[in-house]
């Protein structure tokens, strides 16, 4: 197998796609022999799976579905398999990177990479270096056009990946992050440009920010590909030439049902004359594809649980003022809807809620392992009363104008008391901050701030009036079934929130396998390539 070192690896989104990668007899392709997070949740989910991975596709043992379903607990499962624990507890490694009074030595780090290699040189390095100070969200509600490396630590955190690329050489890199790098900035350059200037040349970036301290480094540098375009041409050096967009990823375009625009890297170690693949476009998948067979689920009231309230509340909604002032269509569309509300068999959901054939319609190979025998991580959430109104109206909106409102579209009697709804409507400023998710287009990206709250993200059908679960969200992420999320649901909505879409890493892990491949090839060319004779 592929050796994989994975660094920033959050719940293992990325990692997942590539160890799910299976040859002609059904045999893992890629294995990671170290994956780093820090987060003590997403770490607690990477070390079970990194569990689930010691065993061979479809050798799964039943005590871990016994976990899924709440029979016994995660102590429980890892003191059943203790080599297979400890084999994962040693693989994943919660440590701080970086140059911050709590990150482990760059000593320590180089020592372990070596240790899981076991002297393997043609290996790849995954991973993507938190990314929220590039955000173009995140730099404008922090009113930041250019960054600073002093106060923000984050904006130099890809310098660790940098680091490990200078001092060990793989032969082949993925580093993912978010499209608001392409237009961040310091005081010395734009970010991008200078971040894609010293993944090519990793040694002599390494020197310029960490100095030499007495260590030859020999990394023969990067060509750097896009797994979206094809370059249109070569410089004198042979390295591919793009426009900067060029390397941005629109997962809607590659059978991943949302909206998520990613920029990821394809790095080539220099002594490898390979040129690599790109991926292959697609249908566009809405969500309702691997959403609706889900078990429906109906939200409650905050700091309450009373079905009767619950129901009534919407109820109330047929003899509310704000329908007066609505157009037709949406006021047919609510009153026809209310009178099918009902409270659901399962309820609020749970951790686990037992199906007895679990379904969908997109990828059932991908997503379904029926040995579950039903749904993890599906649990609503509790909402104000207020906010049902505005869940109910915009999710019927939806279906009925095939587009989310924004708060000009909002009755007054519905719209937030907050400060800055008049700038919303006047400045069109985070306008769509109460969006609902259309059932027949992929949902808008699923980032870390739906663990803050659900107004982002509604569900299409009006008749559940609730925010989407963490199940919900991993689906539109592409997380299989049997991925279970640690940790308090907040927890569990940031971890997927933050992932790579596994099944996106899955495609681009068929291009990488391409490249290991000629790699291979080009080996054995070389020790059976005949000696040359001298001719007399």
């Amino acid at each position: 197998m592929i050796p994989i070192i994975d660094i920033f690896a959050g719940p293992g989104g990325l990692g997942e796609g590539f160890c799910s990668l299976l040859d002609a007899d059904g045999r893992r392709v890629f294995k990671i022999t170290l994956s780093v997070e820090k987060d003590v949740h997403a770490h607690q989910t990477l070390t079970l799976r990194t569990f689930f991975r010691q065993f061979e596709p479809g050798h799964v043992p039943q005590s871990y579905y016994d976990f899924l379903r709440g029979n016994i607990s995660l102590e429980e499962l890892y003191k059943r398999y203790p080599d297979e624990a400890s084999n994962a507890s040693n693989e994943a490694w919660m440590v701080t990177l970086g140059e911050s009074k709590e990150a482990v030595s760059n000593k320590e780090v180089d020592k372990r990479i070596r240790e899981a290699l076991n002297g393997e040189t043609d290996w790849l390095l995954i991973g993507g270096p938190p990314c929220q100070a590039y955000s173009v969200v995140g730099r404008s509600r922090r009113q930041e056009k250019i960054l600073d490396e002093q106060k923000d630590e984050r904006v130099g955190l890809y310098k660790q990946y940098l680091r490990i690329l200078a001092v060990h050489s793989p032969a082949v890199f993925v580093m993912e992050n978010v499209k608001g790098l392409l237009s961040a900035e310091t005081e010395k350059s734009p970010v991008f440009t200078k971040i894609l200037k010293d993944l090519a040349n990793p040694a002599g970036a390494y020197y310029e920010d960490f100095g030499q301290n007495g260590i030859q480094i020999n990394c023969p540098g990067y060509k750097i590909y896009s797994f979206a375009t094809k370059p249109q041409k070569f410089d004198e050096n042979g390295n591919p030439i793009y426009k900067q967009k060029d390397f941005t990823i629109h997962a809607e375009e590659y059978g991943i049902p949302q909206t998520r625009h990613r920029l990821i890297l394809l790095g080539v170690r220099n002594d490898i004359t390979v040129v690599p693949g790109t991926l292959r476009k697609t249908n566009r998948i809405g969500i309702r594809k691997v959403l609706a067979d889900l078990p429906r689920l109906r939200s409650v009231l905050s700091r309450q649980d009373d079905n009767d309230k619950w129901k009534k509340a919407i109820e109330s909604i047929a003899q509310h003022d704000f329908l007066k002032g609505l157009e037709k269509d949406v006021k047919s569309k609510i009153l026809t809807l209310i009178t099918k509300v009902r409270i659901p068999h399962n309820g609020k959901g749970a951790r686990f809620i037992p199906v007895e054939r679990p379904t969908i319609v997109y990828r059932r190979d991908w997503f379904l392992d029926h040995k579950i025998g039903g749904v993890c991580n599906h649990e609503a959430r509790g909402h104000m009363e207020s906010d049902l109104r505005r869940y109910f109206f915009v999710s019927c909106y939806g279906s009925s104008k095939h587009k989310s409102p924004k708060l000009d579209d909002f009755p007054k009697a519905l719209l937030p008391d907050h400060e800055n709804v008049n700038q919303g409507i006047e400045e069109q400023k985070f306008a769509d901050r109460f969006r609902v998710q259309l059932s027949n287009e992929p949902a808008k990206t699923v980032t870390s701030h739906i663990s803050k709250d659900g107004h982002y993200y509604i569900h299409y059908d009006p008749t559940q009036c609730r925010s989407l679960t963490v199940r919900e969200a991993a689906r539109i992420q592409t997380f299989p079934d049997n991925y279970f999320f640690c940790g308090s649901r907040t927890s569990q909505f940031s971890q997927v929130g933050n992932a790579v879409p596994p099944l996106l890493a899955n495609k681009i892990a068929k291009i990488v396998k391409r490249i290991f491949d000629q790699i291979e090839l080009l080996k054995t060319e070389e020790i059976f390539q005949p000696a040359t004779e001298n001719v007399l």
